[in-house]
């Protein structure tokens, strides 16, 4: 098969309203190739916003063009909430003629509608499977068929689906049977993980393994530094408007390649920031300014993706991640609710360590979350700790500390305190007082390092701080404190700092809070670091 190319992010062009930049179809992912010439049925999935769907078009797009088979798109969106199976199956096989009647092909867009009065499309358990037998049986090639959005389909409907495919996959080399070649089931996860239930409500555990003649489960990788610069060369070759070297790397440092992101990275940096005026180039600075513009205004699919943050349990997962899961009841986190988030996009597994799946994602996940917080925060604290040449943290984890004492109980203790309050408190008031008047803020969390990092940046020195909790059961003892103390030296010295902050949050309520503001000041391997007790 020959490479064809899928739309990856458009920006106002030179030309034409809508300028649409492309990598070929092979080089997302190369075993779609063996599959479809394989025969197989497979499983494709990736997290929200991708580009699987439009992978997809570009994939049909290329088989049809190419002659060999014939392929069709079916997106099975219409099916939510609809778990039963006689309504699944029949929505099924209308949006089957929909997708049919806007096929290219034309021998494909003339079968649209003509199988309603085929014998036993009454009977909706083997409905489907006459459908698409008699669909290839009119064909003069082979079909692969995908459907989109499977994720969609639930419940008994699910079962159903897949039962029907799975007979007729087991018969479809038998004279006179013919079924597609290929077939995908696209969406956030893999089969394994879809639930299944009568009733539709609450799901209680996985279907039968009915599509064990699945092949392979693929998904789509994000885009590398590399096909970044291919992406944004296509606009420098359409326009004449430059990527520099360091906004490609800008780009994927602040994006990590999710497609959604590159697109919009470059968008707000073309159309927005510099007004389609293609005689300047694209900096790193520009790339920044367009982060910084995406963080703070989250456009469509950010403040989509942040709202799943009311979840139950997507909030359990994010409540892990951001106390770096020090002290926590990880057995309270089921498999399921943490490859929920996974699913969604939101997080990225790396060797165990769960963490935000990029920087954007990492900053906007703790606004959203500390938004509420940080309105709390009095307006004197703000501004207050930069007026010279150096940035006073001493003076402001000082002033938290107050903070602290004066609203801890009203931010949610002690019954209704957790484990991530302490560090989101400290994000919001970080950000409250220091946004805008340094020169960047950066945190660091994830569910299994077993801790939070927090680093104001301020005319090009580093102010690391360390995040703790100390309650009953997971005491601050000595080793927890030398162990702590050498994690924070190694950040600052990743950081180029010679001096760090080690905050440890008190979290017995039995003890009087002014009891638990302390502060100590020590020599650590030549460098200093302050004990800041809350």
């Amino acid at each position: 098969m020959s490479q064809s190319v899928v739309k990856t992010f458009n920006i106002v062009g030179p030309v034409v309203a809508e300028e649409h930049y492309t990598l070929p179809v092979l080089e997302r992912q190369p075993k779609i190739d063996e599959m479809i010439e394989g025969k197989y049925y497979f499983i494709l999935h990736a997290p929200k916003r991708s580009g699987k769907t439009t992978f997809l078009r570009a994939l049909t797009d290329k088989i049809n063009s190419e002659g060999k088979y014939y392929a069709l798109t079916c997106s099975l969106t219409a099916l939510i909430g609809k778990y039963n199976q006689n309504l699944a199956i029949t929505t099924i096989i209308e949006n089957l003629n929909f997708y049919m009647m806007g096929s290219q092909v034309k021998s494909i867009k003339e079968k649209a509608y003509l199988y309603n009065t085929i014998p036993g499309m009454d009977d909706t358990t083997t409905k489907l499977s006459i459908f698409l037998n008699s669909l290839c049986e009119d064909l003069d090639k082979d079909l692969a068929l995908f459907f989109d959005e499977a994720d969609c389909l639930t419940g008994p409907g699910l079962l159903a689906f897949l039962a029907q495919i799975r007979n007729s996959y087991q018969t479809r080399r038998q004279p006179g049977d013919k079924f597609p070649r290929s077939m995908a089931l696209v969406g956030l996860r893999d089969i394994k993980d879809y639930l299944a239930n009568e009733d539709g409500a609450e799901p209680k555990g996985p279907p039968p393994n009915l599509f064990n003649i699945k092949e392979d489960s693929l998904t789509l990788p994000n885009f590398t530094p590399e096909e970044i610069g291919i992406l944004y060369r296509q606009h420098t070759e359409a326009s004449g408007q430059v990527f520099e070297a360091g906004a490609i790397l800008r780009a994927w440092y602040w994006s990590e390649g999710q497609p959604w992101l590159v697109n919009a990275l470059a968008y707000k940096a073309v159309a927005s920031l510099l007004k389609n005026d293609y005689s300047k180039a694209v900096t790193a600075e520009i790339i920044d300014a367009a982060a910084r513009s995406i963080i703070l205004k989250q456009p469509g699919h950010i403040d989509s993706l942040m709202e799943r943050l009311a979840e139950p349990k997507v909030r359990r997962v994010m409540d892990a991640v951001i106390a770096g899961a020090q002290g926590f009841e990880e057995t309270t986190i089921s498999d399921e609710d943490i490859q929920r988030v996974l699913d969604l996009g939101l997080l990225k597994n790396e060797n165990e360590v769960y963490q935000p799946s990029n920087p954007i994602y990492s900053e906007v996940i703790v606004r959203k979350l500390t938004k509420r917080m940080e309105r709390r925060v009095p307006q004197n604290y703000v501004g207050r700790w930069t007026n010279g040449p150096t940035l006073d943290m001493t003076g402001l984890w000082k002033a938290f500390q107050n903070y602290w004492r004066e609203n801890s109980e009203m931010l949610g203790a002690p019954d209704r305190l957790t484990e991530t309050t302490p560090h989101l408190v400290s994000c919001a008031f970080i950000q409250k007082t220091l946004n805008g008047y340094v020169d960047e803020i950066k945190r660091e969390y994830a569910l299994g390092r077993k801790r939070v990092d927090l680093d104001a940046r301020y005319q090009g020195v580093s102010y690391p701080v360390e995040l703790k909790t100390s309650k009953p059961g997971h005491i601050f003892t000595d080793q927890v404190r030398e162990k702590s103390l050498e994690q924070l030296y190694s950040y600052m010295d990743k950081r180029g700092s010679k001096t760090g902050w080690l905050v440890v949050f008190d979290l017995d309520w039995s003890k009087n809070s002014g009891d638990k503001l302390t502060w100590e000041t020590i020599q650590y391997k030549g460098s200093t670091i302050h004990l800041v007790g809350c």
